[in-house]
C-alpha cells in the first residue's frame, strides 16, 4: 500500500511535527517523556488521514502517492475565475522548496511557539489500468477529475474528525486534539495541499470541511 518514498515522507514529517508539538512541554523532564508520545501520536493521526484517502482513491479506481509538500513557484487563487495561477516560468525558483519541512519551523518561530502548522503532506493521483479499461457508466474517461480529487481530500479530513471524537470518548486527549488541529490545517487552500484540491474540486465540500474543522479547532482549545 505504501512505497518507500511515501514511508520516508510520512515518517520524516511525523518526526518534525511531533518534535515541534513536544516543545510545548513545561520542563526538560516532561519534554523527554512527551517527545516520543507526541511523535507516535502525530504519526497515527497522519496514517488515519492517508489511509482514508487511499481507500477513497481505490473506490474511484485510482491510486494516490503521498509526498512531502513542495513548491517551485508561488501559487495564488483567483476568486473570479476559480483557477490557480502562479508566476511565469522565468520567475520560478531553481529548485523546489521543501515547504513541508520548513513551514512548520517558520510558523512555530514566528508565533513564539503558539502555533503548530500541520499541513505538510500532499498527494498526486492517477487512474489505474482497471479504470482506463472501464469506459462506460460513471467512468467515461480514464483521467481523474477535480471533483474526485476533492472527495479524496475530504474523506481524509472527515476520518481525522471522526477519530478525534473517538479519542475524546476513550479519554485520549492528545490524540483527539491533534486530530482536530490536523484536520483544520488540511482545509487551508494553499499551494497543492488538500484544501486547494477541495476548493477547486467541489467548493461545497470545502465549505463543509472548513466549517466543521473550524468548530473542531475551537473545541481542541478546551481539551486538556
Amino acid at each position: 500500500m505504501f512505497s518507500k518514498k511515501e514511508i520516508f515522507s510520512i515518517l520524516s514529517i511525523a518526526l518534525v511535527l511531533g518534535t515541534l508539538v513536544s516543545l510545548n512541554a513545561e520542563n526538560v523532564e516532561a519534554w523527554q517523556t512527551f517527545i516520543f508520545t507526541s511523535i507516535g501520536t502525530i504519526l497515527l493521526v497522519i496514517l488515519i488521514n492517508v489511509i482514508a484517502k487511499k481507500i477513497m482513491a481505490f473506490f474511484f479506481d485510482a491510486e494516490i502517492e503521498i509526498k512531502t509538500w513542495e513548491f517551485q513557484r508561488l501559487i495564488t487563487i483567483n476568486p473570479f475565475s476559480k483557477r490557480i495561477s502562479g508566476l511565469k516560468d522565468s520567475q520560478k525558483m531553481k529548485s523546489k522548496f521543501p515547504a513541508g519541512f520548513f513551514i512548520p519551523l517558520i510558523v512555530k518561530f514566528i508565533s513564539v511557539g503558539l502555533v503548530n502548522w500541520m499541513a505538510c503532506l500532499t498527494f498526486e493521483i492517477k487512474g489505474t489500468v482497471y479504470r482506463t479499461a472501464r469506459r462506460w457508466q460513471m467512468y467515461q474517461y480514464s483521467e481523474v477529475t477535480e471533483d474526485e480529487m476533492g472527495w479524496i481530500a475530504f474523506i481524509g479530513i472527515i476520518a481525522n474528525l471522526l477519530f478525534a471524537v473517538l479519542g475524546y470518548l476513550i479519554n485520549m486527549p492528545l490524540f483527539s486534539k491533534l486530530n482536530l488541529v490536523y484536520a483544520f490545517f488540511q482545509v487551508i487552500p494553499l499551494g497543492d495541499l488538500d484544501g486547494t484540491k477541495m476548493f477547486f474540486g467541489r467548493q461545497s465540500l470545502w465549505w463543509a470541511a472548513a466549517i466543521i474543522a473550524s468548530i473542531g479547532l475551537v473545541m481542541s482549545m478546551v481539551i486538556v
